[in-house]
């Protein structure tokens, strides 16, 4: 909203030593975003006077240009008229011009000069429109009224040329500021000066609900509460605008058009209510206001043609739709330059309905951005008056007796509030009576009642609802800068849950590892799940989808952390980085469908413990994961040799890191699992219970992503780990030394390793202080379908020096548990 300070001054009676940037910072601090102050007309320095054309004689020069040599009285007394060469041709003798004399400067940084051009001195300049900054008119210099001024005038003060303007930034729960009225009432309020309400005391009281004027029926009285409508016969539609009305208009962004259309808007800028005018002679038949019927179109104003939707509200006579109500007008009424009869509409607009209309034809209007805020429900009639009354003002004609008013305003409802509610809420004491002052600055009833305040929000503001709106306008009003920066006392004794040092613990080993963390939008898109070579009945398809996604493209709650993490690696080999160990912790999303709908917590009050455990039945489950991606080179090549490739080994190693930081046993086995690559994935387990997937990415998901050849991921569900983990304990240490065993088994070449070392670990007993195997050997001096593993034990007790019996003892021990579980027998034995 633009907002010129020669009509703001109109309203508030400020001080005449009070800048347009005070006025703005004071704006700012009462919470309004001020975006900046432009100093409109500022470019134009100078002697900028009115000049007339006493005689002119054109020329035809040899560019076959033809240009007028121009006698022009500026009013110099005792002076011979300047002579000036113009290029237009739209004046006459004795017309009434622009002059800029020589030292003015015009916007664009040009300076006039007297110079010579087509064979003559040229003593100023005739200006156009477009030359002078107030508008786009190039075809032809400004020619003013015969009475409007005098040779030697200032042209600048008759033009309204220099003037500054609030360019303010309205948020949605701040519609009333979209006019010069509410900016006024927010200005008067910061700097406690006086207020002038241009709608007057005949906005508060409504006539009666009636058709006393041209007839209005409303059939939704829910899309519609309130329609007013007057009648204006007679006018005149070749009468201008007058130039003090088409500045303003301009000044606060809208172009002018005509005396009625600039009426209108004018009405609408200053007071915040949008006017449509009907050319009475083009309806036919009553006003209807109504839903939309199925297969109803309508040329709007812009010249489109659009189908309408049945929610769409609709203002109809009998020839059917003539506008979007609360949006745009139809193209069938408009006013137009023969128009001598106009019905003035102005009425309250459901700001949902309208919010949704404009959505759904892609039309916003500055009467749907006024209306989707929420306008004055209770200033329709004065509006409307206010239209007609200037329209007779300036374009003659009579107001036909009667005014139209269907319907009734919303009741303003009143909220009982603690008078100390604002001050528990800053954080800082506020007095009661200081509470209500601001309140009712803002126009609020307030009645004290002992301890509490009630308070009836005025018609204005229809986002005040419940008691922290009005503890928000109490304290912006103090001033967000008072209120005290108080750091939060921590409760004694808490600290990081469980599950929240554990997700700490695995940040920081997978960074020590050689990871870096990355954050991805938790959004996803079925695209996503067809690149990763999901199945049709994978469980990971069925994802929540969001209302309002950001995106089109990804409307759904991630179920897996692998395309963002996979998104990100594409993202950076696109940019030549293609040795990348990446990982990230989050949260997934797996709906259930049986969940019940989410209740509406209240905003008064904090929920009750019912109501907290209906909301957390409501939610989709939301378990916490790590994943990584690797690609490229996991060790660079150098001196000390040739680079390593990434590879499964590595994310599986990664899933060990994991189980590590949460203190368990990680059992890993050969699996089949989409986005890996069959045959090169790991199923992770802990105690027989699946906690995630490791491995070689499938090569086609390789492809689509982008990524360089042998790709690997690991994703493992952390919650499941804190499931079956307890506390991690520290080793203990023996000061005595290890003794060192090495045991190479056959074991069929379809047992999984894990399950020989665990077998090993269990029949080694409390004496094994490690088990690691170091080869794995298949060819020539093993049979076929067999695999020789080689284990490296290390024994050590915590009070003594291991005997070579014990040793000995632990050892084959180990190797007869495997034997019994594995089926392993011993090579050499």
């Amino acid at each position: 909203m633009r907002v010129p300070m020669s009509w703001l001054r109109e309203y508030v009676d400020l001080p005449a030593e009070v800048s347009a940037r005070e006025v703005g910072d004071g704006l700012i601090r009462a919470g309004l975003e001020v975006e900046s102050v432009d100093h409109e007309g500022a470019d134009v320095v100078g002697p900028l006077v009115v000049g007339r054309v006493l005689s002119f004689t054109e020329e035809t020069h040899k560019n076959g240009k033809t240009v007028r040599w121009c006698s022009v009285d500026v009013g110099e007394q005792g002076a011979e008229p300047r002579g000036i060469v113009c290029g237009a041709r739209n004046f006459a003798e004795g017309d009434l011009v622009v002059v800029a004399l020589p030292g003015t400067t015009l916007p664009g940084d040009f300076t006039i000069t007297a110079r010579k051009t087509y064979g003559h001195v040229s003593d100023g300049m005739i200006c156009s429109v477009a030359e002078l900054g107030l508008g786009e008119d190039h075809d032809g210099i400004l020619i003013l009224d015969a009475d409007e001024a005098t040779p030697g005038d200032d042209a600048a003060a008759l033009l309204h040329l220099r003037d500054d303007v609030l360019d303010i930034a309205v948020t949605p729960d701040r519609g009333y500021t979209m006019s010069v009225r509410g900016v006024a009432r927010e200005a008067a309020t910061a700097f406690g000066a006086t207020f002038t309400d241009p709608v007057t005391d005949r906005a508060a009281d409504l006539p009666p609900a009636g058709e006393e004027g041209y007839p209005v029926r409303v059939e939704d009285q829910t899309g519609c509460p309130v329609f007013a409508a007057v009648t204006v016969v007679g006018f005149d539609p070749e009468r201008p605008s007058p130039r003090w009305l088409e500045r303003r208009v301009q000044l606060a962004g809208m172009r002018p058009i005509s005396l009625a259309v600039d009426v209108t808007n004018y009405v609408m800028l200053e007071i915040g209510q949008p006017i449509h005018g009907w050319d009475k002679s083009l309806l036919r038949g009553p006003i209807v206001v109504r839903r939309a019927e199925p297969g109803e179109k309508l040329q709007t104003l812009d010249g489109v043609t659009r189908a309408l939707d049945p929610e769409d509200l609709v203002v109809t006579d009998d020839s059917g739709p003539v506008g979007l109500g609360g949006v745009m007008g139809g193209a069938t009424t408009e006013l137009s330059s023969t128009t001598r009869d106009i019905v003035v509409e102005a009425a309250f607009w459901d700001p949902v309905a309208i919010a949704r209309t404009s959505r759904r034809h892609k039309l916003s209007s500055e009467a749907s951005k006024r209306f989707e805020r929420g306008v004055d429900p209770r200033i329709q009639v004065a509006a409307a008056r206010r239209v007609a009354e200037l329209l007779v003002d300036l374009g003659g004609g009579r107001i036909e007796d009667g005014t139209t008013v269907v319907g009734t305003p919303p009741e303003q409802l009143t909220r009982t509030m603690p008078a100390d509610h604002a001050s528990r809420v800053a954080g800082y004491t506020i007095p009661a009576e200081r509470t209500v002052g601001r309140l009712r600055d803002v126009g609020c009833t307030v009645e004290v009642d002992g301890e509490d305040l009630r308070v009836t929000p005025p018609s204005w503001r229809p986002d005040l609802t419940d008691p922290n709106d009005f503890a928000e306008e109490v304290i912006r009003l103090e001033g967000y800068d008072a209120v005290p920066s108080v750091l939060p006392v921590a409760p004694p004794g808490l600290g990081l849950t469980p599950s929240q040092r554990l997700r700490r613990t695995i940040g920081r080993l997978l960074a020590g590892a050689g990871y870096v963390e990355v954050l991805s939008y938790p959004f996803v898109g079925t695209a996503d799940f067809d690149r990763l070579r999901l199945p049709a009945d994978d469980a990971r398809r069925q994802a929540l989808a969001l209302a309002n996604p950001l995106s089109e493209e990804e409307p759904l709650l991630r179920t897996t952390l692998l395309p963002g993490l996979l998104a990100t690696a594409r993202r950076n080999v696109g940019r030549g980085m293609t040795d990348l160990a990446l990982f990230e912790t989050g949260a997934v999303f797996r709906p259930t469908g049986d969940a019940p709908r989410a209740p509406r917590l209240p905003v008064d009050h904090p929920p009750t413990d019912e109501q907290i455990a209906a909301l957390d039945a409501a939610l989709p489950g939301q378990p916490r994961r790590v994943a990584v991606v690797l690609t490229g080179d996991r060790q660079p090549a150098g001196w000390w040799g040739p680079a390593r490739p990434a590879g499964w080994a590595d994310a599986i190693e990664a899933a060990r890191t994991v189980a590590a930081a949460a203190g368990v046993n990680l059992t890993v086995r050969s699996d089949e699992h989409a986005p890996w690559h069959p045959g090169r994935c790991a199923i992770l387990e802990v105690d027989g219970r699946l906690v995630g997937h490791a491995g070689e990415l499938h090569p086609k998901v390789i492809e689509a992503y982008g990524l360089p050849a042998r790709a690997a991921a690991m994703e493992l569900e952390i919650d499941r780990l804190g499931a079956v983990a307890g506390p991690v304990r520290a080793p203990k240490v023996s000061s005595y030394p290890p003794a060192k065993e090495d045991v190479a088994l056959l074991v069929d070449a379809q047992v999984p390793v894990a399950a020989v070392e665990a077998a090993l670990r269990a029949g080694a007993g409390e004496l094994l202080e490690s088990v690691r195997l170091f080869d794995i050997y298949t060819g020539e001096r093993v049979a076929e379908g067999t695999k020789s593993l080689a284990f490296a034990l290390r024994f050590r007790a915590p009070d003594r020096t291991l005997t070579e019996a014990e040793v000995s003892a632990a050892k084959q021990a180990a190797v007869a548990a495997a034997a019994r579980r594995t089926g392993a027998s011993q090579r050499g034995a």
